[in-house]
């Protein structure tokens, strides 16, 4: 699988819609062992959004943000949470547990990582009684917006260029993440919604995707020719599946979220 080449400025570009979804996934955490000094870990922290969320509600805890690629680590620490810190790791091999959390906290990360059901139980190892792992994820990988993407990347044209190198590691139903959380000693909460995010300007589910499903494409296809010819098919493609509106263009997003509380 390709590992993507982030770009922070574009993955802003729907900062609150994007951040949504951690604020209800937070707002179902109980209080942690050691508040108000608690040690929180934001792990794909990205560029930052979730970490200032995360100092929002634990004004006086001890946060790391934790993530993979250095342009959004660059972008955290000059424009994110400035009393936080920042840890460049990847979450396959990232080990909590010298950090002591009493939090570990995973926004829209897990769907990039192979096998991350297997975190699950070593995340919740590095907690103490009454401490939590919290995440989200999407749940929209039969949605058009990813759908005609696989399948625009396997067509004649493209499937010599991008094959299958260009998929993502995929998430699992709830139900999975709450035995994963059972097995791991937590108590769970697991839920899903489905956003109707409404999207303004031209174009807007391809603005959106660009920031990050479409991460890896943009990051294979480095002939600007090649990937303005890719853009321009995918992009009718979705105008036709997202028509735009009188208001501007619905955009279903669903996502999944998942709160352990360690027993």
């Amino acid at each position: 699988m390709t590992t993507p080449v982030w770009d922070p400025a574009q993955y802003l570009r729907f900062a609150d819609e994007r951040t949504r979804p951690l604020r209800d996934l937070l707002a179902r955490v109980p209080a942690l062992p050691h508040e108000p000094a608690a040690t929180i870990l934001d792990i794909g922290c990205g560029p930052g959004n979730s970490t200032a969320v995360l100092r929002e509600r634990w004004q006086q805890a001890r946060i790391t943000g934790i993530d993979n690629s250095a342009p959004m680590l660059a972008t955290a620490r000059a424009e994110g949470e400035p009393t936080a810190d920042y840890l460049l790791a990847d979450a396959r091999d990232y080990d909590p547990a010298p950090a002591q959390p009493d939090l570990i906290v995973s926004n829209a990360t897990l769907q990039w990582v192979d096998g991350h059901i297997e975190l699950i139980p070593r995340w919740a190892a590095a907690l103490g009684p009454g401490g939590a792992v919290a995440f989200q994820v999407p749940g929209n990988f039969g949605s058009p917006s990813h759908t005609l993407l696989a399948e625009l990347r396997r067509s004649p044209r493209w499937r010599d260029a991008l094959g299958d190198d260009t998929t993502r590691a995929g998430v699992h139903e709830p139900g999975r993440y709450l035995d994963a959380l059972v097995g791991a000693g937590c108590s769970p909460d697991v839920w899903e919604t489905t956003y109707s995010t409404l999207l303004p300007g031209p174009d807007p589910v391809l603005e959106w995707v660009k920031g990050t499903a479409l991460r890896p494409v943009l990051t294979w296809l480095t002939d600007p020719a090649q990937r303005a010819a890719f853009l321009a098919e995918y992009g009718t493609l979705l105008r036709e599946a997202y028509p735009a509106g009188p208001h501007g263009t619905v955009f279903p997003f669903r996502r999944i979220f998942a709160v352990g509380v360690k027993r």
